[in-house]
């Protein structure tokens, strides 16, 4: 209904516009044809009705839309210009990452092998010790005589093998034999019960762990072999090796590469500063866990500078306040130690920068070459255009002169008769426009009533409809009792949908409210349940008033419950998929005035909505009419109060309602 009425006032009020035109223009026409008739003819070229006047006047308007169009026309180019830049250096920088990783990709096995195959080399040594006769000798006779040459023989074979340190320990934990026996560190005598690789090889046959040296304070893989004889355990080998070598190495090769355990705590890496970092933080019991097994009693675990990408297999770190990006890939080392991954990061903001750069350069020259090559052509077509433009104009405009002059009697002859048709035809054009116009006001005013109408009358239909659905499922269930109360409350509706009806006819006459003692409880209980399916659908929390005391004023319910429907539809639109979402219903009294107010946590108004806020037809929602609160202002009034937008609000919205109190 409301597009029609704006299409209809639209068209009547451009008709009136062009019809005023027309009787500004037509006098001056005539005082020319009465100085043509007295002999004063305008020269040719001079006068402003000429054929050469007006195809000048054409030409300096086409020439002012060009030059006013050629700001568009640059800003558009600009823009096109700008987004192909940005999709070309997008595009680039994407290959460039691709191509970084697939390099990344072909490095990884080797930094992997570096590290699996110092592992391997070094796993075999405590295998081969396990089985050695010398060494089965000196744990039978643990605590019973020095093991001199068992201390030069694991010396020989760790300087042969590269080891760090190679031990033997007895079932009780204490080391017997060391190749590093005799040094200010050595690890004879040292009780080792306490490590997990002793407790895990007792148990298991083999182990490995990663850890802090107790005596060197140095970090290494410790790998572990049970000594048995005779399926009887003796002991424990156990060779110690740290990867200084292969941290070395992985740094030589350009990429950032370092090991994580099943926690994701870093151990070796070529950035020392990032041992004993996490990829994230660690809960507080794996936190526990992981200080157990790489007896570090005091680390913090702090979480890595390493931000990674949202599935594009780009990270970031950030190191100085300088953010670098790197391409990254991962690699599961079961075979080396079980849960342990390999994570190498390959430099990449250099790649990306150059590829970009280039790929951005190259599409703005070439959209530039393109582009002046479309100007040098646009340019011929319009000066062709334009000389076949001023021929047509040249030959029409001495046509004109010639037949101006051999038909001007003729002309002037008929002018008068035309002219009053003309004028018949446009008082008749204006009457039948003042009627338009009169018909489209009251079209207005009519969609205006039957939109007011259409939005009171909602709400009560919509208890209707929850009652008799309610009253449907007790029927089915065989509850015969509920269903007298919710079909006197469906009655109860359609007296109110009468009442609303009644109350819209009569707003527009403005008559006087039929008020009584109300207490507001009663009115918002009543507003509550009318919406109790709504809310119930919805998820929003209500809060009601606090305490027991409910205020009385002198109010219609009916007229006092539509305020409060309007106010909680509103709140509950407004919070739609919000999380936490919650209104607060809250009573106060001010000396001889009750404050009804109603409070969301929503989005609230911005400041154009909240200025416009009571004017009809203003609304902030897709079907809305923007009605409900001019009718609710206007129930306040009548009511003797008011109905306000509180300012101030930290978040959402808050209406209050003003009325009178009474004893």
């Amino acid at each position: 209904m409301r597009p029609m009425l704006v299409r209809i006032s639209a068209q009547a009020a451009f008709a009136w516009a062009e019809f005023r035109i027309t009787l500004a223009a037509r006098p001056r026409r005539k005082r020319g044809r009465e100085e043509k008739g007295r002999g004063q003819t305008p020269q040719a070229g001079t006068d402003s009705e000429s054929p050469g006047f007006a195809g000048r006047d054409l030409l300096r308007e086409a020439v002012a839309r060009l030059r006013d169009g050629r700001w568009l026309v640059a800003v558009i180019a600009l823009a096109v210009l700008a987004g192909a830049i940005a999709i070309a250096g997008r595009i680039a920088s994407g290959q460039a990452a691709d191509n970084l990783r697939d390099t990344a990709l072909a490095a990884l096995p080797l930094a992997a092998g570096t590290l699996t195959g110092e592992i391997e080399k070094q796993r075999l040594v405590p295998l081969v010790l396990a089985r050695d006769d010398a060494v089965r000798e000196a744990l039978r006779r643990a605590g019973k005589s020095q093991e001199a040459a068992l201390d030069d023989k694991l010396k020989a074979i760790a300087g042969d093998a590269s080891a760090s340190a190679i031990y033997v320990i007895d079932t009780s934990g204490i080391a017997i034999s060391a190749s590093n026996a005799g040094e200010p560190a050595s690890f004879v005598g040292i009780d080792y019960n306490f490590r997990h690789y002793f407790q895990e090889a007792m148990a298991d046959g083999a182990a490995s762990q990663y850890g802090l040296g107790t005596i060197s304070g140095r970090p290494g893989l410790y790998l572990a072999s049970r000594v048995d004889d005779g399926g009887k355990p003796l002991g424990v080998a156990v060779l110690k090796v740290e990867l200084d070598g292969v941290e070395a190495n992985w740094r030589s090769s350009g990429f950032l590469v370092f090991v994580t355990d099943e926690r994701g705590v870093v151990l070796a890496t070529s950035q020392p500063e990032w041992r004993f970092h996490a990829l994230a933080p660690l809960s507080a019991q794996d936190a526990a866990i992981a200080r157990g097994q790489l007896q570090l009693a005091d680390a913090d675990f702090e979480p890595l500078p390493l931000r990674r990408g949202a599935g594009d297999g780009l990270a970031t770190i950030d190191s100085s306040g300088k953010q670098r990006q790197f391409v990254e890939v991962v690699q599961d080392l079961p075979g080396a130690v079980p849960g342990w991954r390999l994570w190498l990061l390959t430099p990449a903001d250099a790649a990306l920068s150059s590829a970009a750069n280039t790929a951005r350069l190259t599409t703005l020259l070439g959209l530039l070459l393109m582009g002046l090559l479309a100007f040098v052509l646009t340019r011929r077509r319009r000066a062709r255009r334009l000389r076949q433009e001023a021929l047509a104009r040249m030959n029409a405009e001495l046509e004109s002169r010639v037949s101006t002059r051999t038909a001007e009697l003729t002309r002037s002859n008929t002018a008068l008769a035309g002219e009053i048709t003309e004028r018949e035809n446009a008082e008749a054009k204006v009457r039948r426009l003042r009627d338009d116009l009169a018909q489209a006001n009251r079209l207005s005013i009519l969609g205006q009533i039957a939109a007011g109408v259409a939005h009171e009358i909602n709400q009560p239909v919509a208890a209707i409809r929850t009652y008799a659905e309610n009253a449907g499922r007790f029927l089915v269930d065989g509850r015969t009792e509920p269903v007298s109360g919710n079909l006197t409350s469906i009655v109860s509706m359609t007296e109110r949908i009468g009442a609303i009806t009644n109350t819209l006819r009569t707003f527009a006459r403005r008559p006087g409210v039929a008020a009584s003692p109300l207490p507001v409880r009663e009115a918002i209980d009543g507003a509550l349940s009318l919406l109790s399916g709504r809310i119930r659908d919805s998820g929003v929390a209500i809060v009601k008033p606090r305490g027991n005391a409910s205020p009385v004023v002198m109010a219609s319910r009916i007229r006092l419950e539509q305020i409060l429907v309007n106010l909680l539809q509103n709140a509950l639109d407004a919070m739609k998929d919000q999380p936490d979402a919650r209104i607060e219903i809250d009573i106060a009294e001010r000396d001889d005035r009750v404050l009804i107010s109603v409070r969301d946590n929503g989005p609230g108004l911005g400041p154009e909505a909240a200025g416009n806020l009571f004017m009809p037809f203003q609304t902030t929602k897709e079907k809305g009419l923007g009605l409900g609160l001019v009718i609710s202002q206007e129930i306040a009034q009548e009511l003797g109060g008011t109905l306000r937008l509180d300012p101030g609000s930290a978040s959402g919205a808050s209406f209050t309602i003003d009325l009178r109190r009474i004893e």
